[in-house]
């Protein structure tokens, strides 16, 4: 009886080790994609993921300051 209780206690422990194992895992994954967020990895690889014309950058860049200047204005 008392083997009993012992062995499913263990189990318990092991299950709960286990999960915190898997917290600490997706939480630090969770980091590394905000720190690749912040330090701006990921858009620019989706700015690189095909060639962009200068000409063509130029009008991107232009437009997004407008839009940015109409949001900035209304504040």
């Amino acid at each position: 009886m008392k083997e009993e209780v012992k062995n499913k206690i263990d189990e318990e422990k092991a299950k709960t080790s286990e999960e915190i194992n898997n917290k600490n895992f997706e939480r630090k994954i969770k980091n590394w994609k905000n720190s690749l967020a912040r330090n701006g990895t990921i858009s620019a690889l989706k700015n690189k993921k095909y060639y962009v014309k200068p000409g063509v950058k130029k009008r991107i860049e232009r437009d997004k300051n407008k839009k940015n200047a109409r949001r900035n204005h209304n504040n």
